[in-house]
């Protein structure tokens, strides 16, 4: 049996849940639909893994669709996410056309008789095309950066937005100038799923055994796909910095999601780059992810968790080393400075050099270290668990239901 929402009385208390419950009971028989584009893979994935049976326990019907396409429709799907946050697009009419076409043809196969359809993302976007005349209402939950959007992309794409009833992002500074409502949900994790419940210090060092990387000196951790806007190669050089006044070693772990092309050519360039370094252990199993169990393990064995993106849309691995009570560096981009307090639960950078030293520093202050840990914890219990984000999808299917 699936968790239910009871299971989180113990983490965010009794009086929480039964807020959550009142509310559902007055949305009960509601019918809801998610359409992403991916099942394994991703933040958006790892949500709706936990968020579609929470909301089925509630008495909300959710299902949870996932579109297909082909390499070239997800090439170019992701070369609108990158447009999105900013890259420029590099895709001809035909190639449009093309990402028109499979979104078509994903319409004939799903069934949009629910409610609210929640469709996440670009990739699925042009779906909305496809609405018939009736009571029921669209979402389009951006877990992107809109804030500065290529103009000739957003030219593209706007239109299908401007067709849905209310946009959802992950920040307020995430807008666009549109003739609809927008609401914002940040996103959260799970604390019971098996990526972030509490496990055990053998389990931890298990882990760590089986991917043969030593614990006796500091362990510097990013988990994240391999994406050039992730910069891991900046990474890589932050630590050789780091690693002229401290040992340390650095381990990348991440996985290639299904509608991400570029995964393969990154993960190349970073090979490339440590050269073999026996202080840099990258884990990128090809044919399927890393089970979030070894994820938690990596997390927690490690002293600093690093988040160096060049633009993110919320960073939800930061949310899980923090709920692990580990001190973050991360760039002050996107959604990661909504949860890192500069120099209260970790640190804000913009360079590599500034990476660099921050990390040499806590290393140099392990019990501040720790202490900011333990803030960052309790920071993610206040605000970024999945009982909060269901309490705000609760309270906007409340206002737009039909």
């Amino acid at each position: 049996m699936g968790r239910r929402i009871v299971d989180y009385e113990k983490i965010v208390g009794k009086e929480k849940i039964e807020e959550i419950k009142q509310r559902a009971h007055e949305l009960r028989g509601l019918s809801v639909l998610h359409v992403n584009s991916t099942l394994v893979g991703g933040g958006v994935a790892e949500m709706l893994q936990s968020l579609v049976p929470l909301f089925n326990d509630l008495g909300i019907n959710t299902r949870w669709e996932v579109i297909k396409g082909t390499p070239l429709f997800f090439k170019m799907t992701k070369g609108f996410h990158n447009a999105l946050q900013g890259d420029g697009l590099n895709s001809g009419e035909a190639m449009l056309e093309r990402y028109l076409e499979i979104n078509r043809r994903n319409a004939q196969l799903l069934d949009f008789n629910s409610d609210i359809v929640i469709i996440h993302d670009p990739q699925p976007l042009p779906l909305i095309m496809s609405r018939t005349k009736g009571r029921n209402r669209w979402i389009w939950r951006c877990h992107i950066d809109l804030s500065s959007p290529d103009k000739e992309a957003w030219k593209f794409l706007s239109p299908y937005v401007e067709r849905y009833d209310i946009v959802v992002l992950s920040m307020p500074e995430f807008a666009q100038y549109l003739p609809i409502p927008q609401d914002v949900i940040p996103p959260s994790i799970d604390p019971l799923s098996e990526k972030n419940k509490d496990l055990p210090e053998n389990k931890v060092r298990e882990v760590y055994r089986k991917y043969k990387i030593p614990m006796d000196k500091p362990v510097i951790l990013q988990v994240s796909r391999f994406d050039p806007f992730k910069d891991p190669v900046g990474v890589i050089e932050a630590c050789e910095l780091v690693r002229k006044k401290v040992a340390c070693s650095l381990i990348f772990a991440g996985g290639i999601a299904s509608d991400d092309p570029e995964g393969a050519e990154v993960l190349a360039r970073v090979r490339e780059r440590a050269n073999g370094d026996p202080d840099i252990h990258i884990i990128a199993p090809q044919s399927e992810p890393i089970p979030d169990v070894e994820v938690n393990a990596l997390q927690r064995g490690a002293d600093i968790i690093v988040q160096k993106s060049l633009r993110e849309g919320f960073a939800l691995t930061v949310t899980e080393a923090m709920w692990k009570g580990k001190p973050v560096v991360g760039s002050n981009v996107g959604g990661i400075p909504l949860q890192v307090t500069d120099g209260v639960t970790g640190f804000l950078v913009r360079s590599i050099d500034e990476t660099a030293e921050r990390i040499t520093f806590l290393l140099h202050n392990q019990e501040l270290a720790v202490e900011m840990g333990e803030v960052g914890r309790e920071q993610i219990r206040k605000k970024f668990l999945i009982t909060r984000q269901i309490k705000d999808y609760l309270r906007l299917m409340s206002i737009i239901a039909p």
